[in-house]
């Protein structure tokens, strides 16, 4: 069996290298800036980015993708493959070797035993595990020995790079978080705030949405890394502020997320002291929209699937809202060169680009307004259909970002066109995309119509991504409000469609099934596509090593960077 995007051996290692460094921590310190500040230190309790991008600087996988989506060793000592004997003939196994010399943070020993407790404590179905998607399909994690770590599938799996694979699915200590399972996980504060890792850094201060201060890992397995001693992680302002700390100020070294007006960056960037990266991978700006009802009066059953929507459940008014919107504009106004509009929910690689939804690509007003007209829905004296008593009103909620409220004020604008009212809401992103279970405005509750945010998959296989808009995924109060389904999308066909695809083998069969789950999700009422953003980032072009990931994390390779003197 040929295995798309894996690297082994020296040419993963030669990728992976970077400038040498005299020794750890000669660099000082390097000041990192996500104006989506960090909720919490573990990509587990979290969907959102910045959580996970945190969490990255201190938790590792087995594996991950490099940026251009192949897979590298990180824990593990090679990618298990048919041919080396790491995948079984029969594909419903795959066996990972810990690299000897792995150490946690506190200076004990990796062992097959914390994998084993990674899987349980993600699986756990009272731990509204985040992440549960990579582990769909694993029946059991055995120990073969302390150093190698065997993952039992219930179906052959073609595509077994799963569970313990990429950002999202790290591996975690079984000692430290051994009274965090189940309902127990989110009241686990100091473990999950202050984790104990393998990666480059470990966290000394931790404050929420506000700062993370880290210091290098004395037990790393580089010993001449990383170049810095201590890391920064600061959070709070907006992109823009960001990218000016790098861009114009120099007050920072590297600035996530970038979501500026595209000719706004252009004057930062004359300042000279920064520089722009970006990189295109799978990354969507999307409209999701709720299938349930997020009216206050429901109390604690509101946005539960107890309560269908009353109107957003209809895919006719959902593509009437998409016809309307004119993603050129969007495109032009707010991403320039970091934006393409797109149909699809997964846009990338294009082998698996769905052909099949270009008619949303046009703007279309006449055909929104007729959509709605003969479903009923009469336009009012007051410029707002209703029918049935039933009055077309939405409540738009996203994070606050400049770019983001343009693009809220154009596309209430054409919502009013078509005989839509549209109230417009804004709410810090630190708290919209974190995963407080308290709080009323994260994405994951979604006490709103329709919420528009960005999400994108590791790697090239669309598999655990699809897999969030299972039924099972739905986030819900027994979820602890985790789960990928923001839409509350629920369609028996595409859960046995799904599954279907975690049997399929072959690049080109596998295409096919992920363009027909995308086409499945696009054609319903859940979800209106916007655009295919690249990932744009800042950074000081003092600081080296950089190299920007769109199919993972971003400070994927942080151990790498290094002051340029």
């Amino acid at each position: 069996m040929r295995l798309r995007h894996i690297l082994t051996g020296a040419s993963a290692a030669a990728l992976m290298a970077s400038a040498a460094h005299a020794e750890r921590g000669a660099d000082g310190q390097v000041n990192v800036l996500y104006y989506q500040a960090i909720s919490i230190m573990t990509p587990y309790l979290s969907s959102g980015t910045k959580d996970i991008d945190g969490a990255a600087l201190v938790l590792e996988p087995f594996a991950r993708f490099d940026p251009d989506g192949h897979l590298v060793p990180y824990i593990a000592q090679e990618i298990p493959t048919l041919e080396n004997g790491g995948i079984s003939e029969d594909l419903k196994s795959i066996t990972w070797k810990i690299k000897p010399d792995i150490l946690w943070s506190d200076g004990t020993p990796v062992t097959a035993a914390d994998a084993i407790f990674s899987w349980k404590y993600c699986t756990d179905p009272e731990g509204g595990c985040a992440q549960a998607p990579y582990y769909d399909d694993v029946t059991d994690v055995e120990a073969i020995d302390d150093k190698t770590v065997k993952v039992t599938f219930s179906v052959p799996k073609p595509y077994p790079y799963t569970a313990f694979v990429g950002a999202q699915s790290p591996i975690i200590q079984a000692k430290q978080f051994a009274d965090c399972l189940g309902a127990n996980a989110p009241s686990c504060t100091e473990a999950n705030t202050m984790p104990i890792g393998t990666g480059p850094f470990r966290v000394t201060d931790f404050k929420a949405n506000d700062v993370v201060t880290l210091e290098a890992n004395p037990n790393y397995r580089d010993p001449a890394k990383p170049a810095f001693a201590t890391l920064v992680l600061k959070g709070g302002g907006d992109a823009a502020s960001a990218a000016r700390a790098v861009l114009e100020t120099g007050e920072f070294d590297y600035a996530w997320n970038a979501q500026v007006e595209p000719e706004i960056l252009a004057q930062m960037a004359a300042a000279g002291k920064g520089e722009i990266i970006s990189a295109f991978g799978t990354l969507l700006e999307r409209l999701h929209v709720n299938q349930t009802d997020p009216a206050p009066a429901l109390g604690e059953e509101r946005s539960t699937v107890k309560h269908p929507h009353p109107f957003l459940t209809d895919p006719d008014v959902t593509k009437a809202l998409s016809l309307a919107i004119d993603r050129e504009i969007l495109v032009e106004t707010g991403y320039g060169e970091a934006g393409r509009p797109t149909c699809n929910l997964v846009p990338a690689p294009e082998y698996q680009n769905s052909p099949n939804n270009d008619w949303c690509l046009k703007q279309d007003l006449d055909q929104a307004n007729k959509l709605l007209d003969d479903a009923g829905w009469a336009m009012g004296a007051d410029g707002v259909r209703a029918k049935d008593g039933q009055r077309l009103s939405i409540l738009y909620q996203t994070s606050v970002n400049s770019v983001r409220q343009a693009a809220q004020a154009l596309i209430k604008q054409w919502w009013n066109e078509i005989g839509v009212e549209v109230e417009l809401r804004q709410i810090d992103p630190a708290v919209f995309f974190g995963g407080d279970p308290g709080s009323p405005d994260t994405l994951q509750k979604f006490y709103a119509d329709v919420e528009m945010y960005a999400d994108n998959f590791e790697g090239t296989d669309a598999e655990r991504y699809l897999g969030q808009w299972v039924c099972g995924e739905i986030p819900s109060p027994e979820t602890a409000w985790q789960g990928g389904n923001t839409s509350r999308f629920c369609d028996p066909a595409y859960d046995a469609a799904r599954a279907e695809m975690s049997t399929t083998t072959g690049d080109e069969d596998r295409a096919k099934m992920t363009i027909r789950l995308n086409d499945m999700i696009v054609n319903s009422a859940a979800i209106i596509p916007l655009i295919h953003r690249g990932r744009v980032s800042t950074k000081s072009k003092t600081l080296g090593g950089v190299e920007m990931n769109a199919f993972d994390s971003e400070l994927w390779n942080v151990a790498d960077w290094y002051r340029i003197k």
